[in-house]
């Protein structure tokens, strides 16, 4: 292994042990073998043992098919913490078929087209004047800024909501964990 690689494969052990998602290929080991392709986002958020409640919504809302497609997207995740912070019933009211409209609406708010990484937040945030607009798949709009070193995002309704692992890379995007659920306006 190039120091490179060691280095990659060394972040990816410590990312995968500290934040509970599973470790992804980091590395291309080319010894004649070809090298096992990095999971989806679908498959990343299922292998996470975090991100039930979000698998479950995704499946219920009918978005497996896209958010495990070529992309590229940027997810925010909440986990299941995240998810149980909302009044008792809102989650089964919402995997509900007659509420599929509904949860595709909140599941697209927290999806970005392409691939936005922290360093590209960051980035944004900086050249914007502290703080950067991100528009959803579902139209809506978040807003990113910066407390301390934790990214902050803030939905429409004025949420505050930390990444708290970002930078997942999945073979058809980037995954950012988060500890709140966006509701759109």
């Amino acid at each position: 292994m190039t120091p490179k690689n060691t280095l990659t494969a060394v972040i990816a052990a410590a990312l995968a042990a500290t934040t509970g998602f599973a470790a992804l290929p980091a590395v291309a080991h080319q010894h004649g073998h070809h090298a096992k392709a990095a999971p989806n986002i679908v498959q990343t958020a299922m292998s996470t043992g975090v991100h039930n409640t979000l698998v479950a919504a995704v499946k219920a809302a009918g978005l497996v098919e896209t958010l495990s497609g070529p992309g590229p997207f940027t997810v925010f995740a909440p986990t299941d913490t995240a998810f149980a912070k909302l009044p008792e019933g809102t989650v089964a009211t919402l995997v509900k078929p007659e509420n599929k409209g509904t949860l595709t609406g909140i599941l697209t708010y927290h999806a970005v087209a392409g691939k936005v990484t922290s360093a590209d937040l960051v980035k944004l945030i900086n050249q914007h004047g502290g703080e950067a607009t991100i528009e959803t798949l579902a139209g809506g709009e978040l807003t990113a800024r910066l407390s301390g070193d934790k990214i902050v995002i803030t939905d429409e309704k004025g949420r505050a909501t930390a990444v708290t692992q970002a930078d997942v890379v999945t073979s058809n995007g980037v995954v950012h964990v988060t500890d709140g659920v966006f509701l759109p306006a």
